[in-house]
């Protein structure tokens, strides 16, 4: 299958805009991959919002640097995808745009916070899309939507040009329609290039003691797809999970402050809140937290060494409902946090499930190496949908 064209793209956005998978539609002409980008990146000519409404309405003057790259690849930008307000949240019910809906269940969210561009490749509105990953912001929403999410290892992607949350931990990375797809698109963003063949039989394991208190469907799901793997040593989920969120309170809030003390009723209430409790993290604990970082990925590396990939499940709960709290923050992000703290590569894709969408995550150590596990994974997990 070709890559479609930008007309057909745009039909598709208009005809399922209830959906609010984009915050604009970009008028680019011409042909070749048809991209969408989380409205955090620029793009020449359009606005960045960050899916808020302080920024100013100004069109980017260029390109932010993976955005040349793709362009250099032969890729066009359809649009502007919606987001969880500044990236700052897993649901993607923006205020501002309207809430990014599942497109499996209409009255579920997408995910977040990349939850406009899983939309938008879980319905076929782009060939894949380019999200952003400080906290599972990529995964979350590819598990929940039924799409492959790749969060790439930290740093490497160029940032530059990308509104920040937590510039310790921000990371680009492609959401797309399977595994070979995310390896390719990867590659444009990156111009890293990649050769995605399947490994022989990846040497897994499951994080011993992570994988707890999931939902029915999740459960279901995650018992098909670990029957025969080994629980392995690794880093306790919950040091991983604290350190990573204090660094990213604490950066996010250093960002945001001025705006949080001039105009905070331009924010929604979940992100202000966040920011706000950001500003109140003691200078001690965001010393320690940072300090703590090196280790952290020194440890998870030395676990890693005789292993190709762990897999867990993404999140701990299939898409909840749009009107949820903020009860759902943490079920959501508490397997794919761990891994922005180790800056480990990580795939998200669809294990077998027969209702909602189920995510599962592969993180590996290298790139190349992450993906080829994911790639077997997807061909072996085929065999249960027979």
């Amino acid at each position: 299958m070709g890559p479609m064209e930008l007309s057909e793209a745009r039909q598709r956005i208009r005809e399922q805009a209830d959906l609010n998978a984009f915050i604009s539609v970009s008028d680019e002409t011409g042909s070749g991959t048809v991209v969408a980008v989380k409205d955090l990146i620029d793009v020449a000519g359009t606005v960045t919002t960050a899916g808020g409404i302080i920024l100013p309405k100004v069109p980017a003057a260029e390109d932010a640097p993976v955005i040349k790259h793709i362009r250099a690849a032969g890729c066009v930008v359809v649009g502007k995808a919606n987001l969880h307000e500044f990236a700052y949240g897993v649901t993607s019910v923006n205020p501002h745009y309207g809430p990014v809906r599942n497109p499996h269940d209409l009255s579920r969210v997408a995910g977040g916070s990349s939850g406009g561009s899983a939309v938008a490749v879980a319905t076929g509105m782009c060939d894949w899309a380019i999200g952003s990953d400080t906290g599972g912001s990529i995964r979350i929403p590819a598990s929940l939507c039924g799409v492959v999410g790749f969060k790439p290892a930290l740093g490497s992607i160029d940032i530059a040009g990308v509104i920040p949350l937590s510039h310790s931990l921000d990371t680009l990375g492609p959401i797309a329609p399977d595994v070979a797809g995310a390896a390719a698109a990867y590659s444009m963003m990156s111009g890293e290039p990649l050769t995605a063949t399947p490994m022989k039989a990846p040497r897994l394991g499951v994080p011993a003691g992570w994988v707890t208190d999931l939902d029915d469907e999740t459960a279901r799901t995650w018992k098909l797809v670990s029957r025969d793997v080994p629980e392995v040593d690794f880093v306790a989920r919950e040091d991983l999970f604290r350190a990573g969120l204090t660094v990213l309170l604490v950066e996010a809030a250093a960002y945001h402050r001025r705006w949080a003390a001039e105009c905070p009723e331009k924010y929604g209430a979940d992100v202000i809140a966040l920011i706000r409790r950001g500003l109140d993290v003691l200078a001690v604990d965001f010393e320690e937290a940072l300090t703590a970082l090196p280790r952290l990925r020194r440890e998870a590396a030395r676990a890693m060494e005789d292993l190709d990939a762990l897999i867990l499940p993404t999140t701990a709960i299939v898409a909840p409902l749009t009107n949820g709290g903020a009860e759902v923050r943490e079920p959501l992000a508490r397997f794919t946090r761990p891994f922005n703290t180790t800056g480990q590569p990580v795939v998200s894709l669809p294990g077998p499930s027969s209702g909602l969408p189920v995510g599962i995550q592969v993180a590996g150590s290298s790139n190349t190496d992450t993906l080829r596990a994911a790639l077997w994974l997807e061909r072996e997990w085929k065999r249960f949908a027979a």
